[in-house]
């Protein structure tokens, strides 16, 4: 079958291309334009995003207005097609009106460390239909990325919880559990561990009270305390002294490292704190010929 424009369609097909033809230029023009005004990376993508989402929009008017008429069948057509659309495309309507959830009620964006479907990672796009995120976590320890992107259909903000490790409080509490033996000057320990954990978080006290005052106009944020603790426990194998501090999402494993080091040169220089380790004892009974008698 050979296609001519002969037909009864010929017109709208013409006034189709043509605008897909004018929309493709247009985006390229602009593109290019704020591409050599823009510098900062971050915000060109977000202009290139909307710019995309602004000529598909109109694009899609402007041929759907050709085709309809915007005439008396109008109304008849749409329902139709909308019924149509219901069914056969039901998952990306889903993700649409998710989508359109996403844009308004800003739940997470570029740039945020979030933790939904069991998925955990640092959003890095988002598109009508999905978002994507950097992957951290998985077989990978202290929440650094995997270097894998997965990709989410954006109606798992309907379905499935969502953590934000970003939006209105930009730090999360982190704690270093320290076992030491019974015999452990612990008391010492917890007043030289403490100094430590200040050490490395104490100057982000200050910025981290502005920025409770101004998540607590939107959030119910009340923390009494954003200093660092030291808390005490008991267990079997000795005395736990629990450090609990607060940190930004992605300097969580540093900081850990850094407060480490310190608590193990401390231990290495000091004769009254030593960490504890399982142990076993014997005890050898003389009236049974040297048998053990006694294990733990």
């Amino acid at each position: 079958m050979i296609f001519t424009l002969d037909g009864k369609y010929t017109g709208e097909i013409l006034m189709t291309i043509a605008i897909i033809i004018v929309a493709y230029f247009i985006k390229k023009v602009l593109l290019k334009v704020l591409h050599q005004r823009i510098t900062d990376s971050t915000s060109f993508y977000r202009v290139r995003r909307i710019i995309n989402y602004v000529v598909f929009a109109i694009s899609a008017l402007l041929i759907g207005g050709i085709w309809l008429k915007f005439g008396q069948s109008f109304s008849t057509y749409f329902g139709l097609i909308s019924a149509g659309l219901a069914v056969a495309l039901k998952d990306l309507v889903v993700n649409m009106a998710a989508w359109i959830f996403i844009m308004t009620k800003r739940p997470f964006t570029v740039g945020d460390r979030i933790e939904i479907a069991g998925v955990k990672g640092d959003v890095i796009d988002q598109r009508l239909f999905q978002f994507s995120v950097m992957e951290i976590g998985n077989w990978i320890q202290e929440d650094q990325s995997t270097g894998r992107i997965i990709h989410m259909p954006n109606y798992k903000v309907f379905t499935d919880h969502l953590a934000n490790y970003t939006i209105g409080f930009e730090y999360i509490w982190n704690e270093i559990s320290i076992l030491l033996t019974f015999e452990s000057d612990w008391k010492t320990a917890k007043r030289t561990f403490l100094d430590v954990a200040e050490k490395h978080t104490l100057h982000l006290s200050q910025e981290i009270e502005k920025k409770i005052r101004v998540a607590s106009k939107k959030y119910m944020i009340l923390y009494k305390n954003l200093t660092p603790i030291v808390y005490t426990d008991v267990k079997e194998s000795g005395v736990q002294l629990t450090i609990r501090y607060l940190c930004a999402p992605q300097q969580r494993r540093s900081t850990k490292e850094a407060i480490w080091e310190d608590i193990l040169n401390i231990i290495n220089e000091s004769k009254t704190i030593s960490l504890a380790y399982p142990t076993m004892r014997m005890t050898l009974d003389s009236k049974k010929n040297g048998s053990i008698h006694e294990m733990e």
